[in-house]
């Protein structure tokens, strides 16, 4: 088992009444990349907050890097690039003055990929930060988290306001990061992208952990879609599966929703004379959607 950055147990937090986020149990372990999604107001900023010493657990805790989250939050935020949900940079000094001053905040840890990751993300240094768009405010704070060399990178919905190509330009810094041996817990709403580059992910909803599961290991559990063609009509009876949501496409192909085992769906199938057959795993989007589609049906 590799070393563990992140280690939350019965991590909670209230504010008042309302409810943050509760009991949260999770692991991250070095060299991972581990994404944590969810919609708006599920929980997932409190708990980056939390992380880094910007909110205190109402109960529970977290250890990062061994160091308990409440005794030793300096030497903790030492260790740590982070990424707001709502960027806010000094608007009165330039690009180039802005990482001087974050630099100087973190004595004996040079900002050594400042040059690169500027030449990286094509941002102009010699402009106030006031006249940046959106997309440059976002670079220069993926700048400012990843230029001193963090052990541990979080980032709260860090491509929000990024083009197509520069969203591809960090996605590959990140799987670079990992490949160095630092960790990255990641917030984001962009399903797609993050099933390309996460080893994790947790899944949260209403401030609780819906699931936390390897990539791989989601996909091969949950929900499988099969297309298939069959030689010729069936009688009705033989097409009301019990292992699958079945829909007719065109003539006589259909599309399935494998949600059972998939002995189960393999069993029926045989039932009838299918001359196409092809079966996909479902995406990491689809699979969001399955669990809020579950908590959708729970309520009144």
């Amino acid at each position: 088992m590799s070393e563990r950055v992140i280690e939350t147990r019965d991590l909670t937090k209230y504010y008042g009444k309302h409810l943050g986020v509760s009991q949260l149990n999770f692991e991250v372990h070095r060299g991972e990349v581990f994404g944590y999604l969810g919609p708006n107001g599920a929980g997932k900023t409190t708990t980056l907050r939390m992380l880094v010493g910007l909110l205190v657990p109402t109960s529970g805790g977290a250890r990062v890097f061994g160091m308990d989250l409440r005794k030793d939050s300096l030497a903790i935020r030492r260790e740590i690039g982070y990424i707001p949900d709502d960027v806010r940079l000094f608007e009165d000094l330039t690009g180039e003055e802005t990482l001087r001053l974050l630099e100087s905040l973190r004595p004996g840890k040079p900002a050594v990929f400042r040059d690169e990751l500027v030449e990286r993300f094509d941002l102009d240094l010699s402009r106030k930060v006031s006249e940046y768009s959106s997309g440059n405010k976002q670079k220069l704070a993926i700048i400012q988290a990843f230029m001193h060399d963090p052990r541990l990178l979080v980032l709260d919905e860090p491509t929000s306001a990024l083009d197509p190509l520069m969203r591809h330009q960090f996605y590959g810094l990140c799987r670079e990061f990992r490949e160095r041996g630092r960790t990255v817990f990641i917030s984001s709403h962009v399903l797609p992208e993050m099933e390309q580059i996460c080893d994790w992910v947790g899944i949260i909803r209403r401030g609780r952990l819906a699931t936390v599961e390897s990539v791989s290991e989601l996909s091969r559990k949950k929900l499988r879609n099969a297309d298939f063609t069959l030689a010729a009509e069936p009688e009705a009876e033989l097409l009301d599966f019990k292992s699958a949501n079945l829909k007719r496409t065109v003539g006589l192909s259909f599309q399935a929703e494998i949600r059972g085992d998939m002995d189960s769906f393999i069993k029926e199938l045989s039932r009838l004379q299918v001359t196409d057959l092809q079966i996909s795993h479902a995406s990491l989007e689809e699979i969001f959607l399955e669990f809020y589609r579950d908590e959708e049906d729970d309520r009144p």
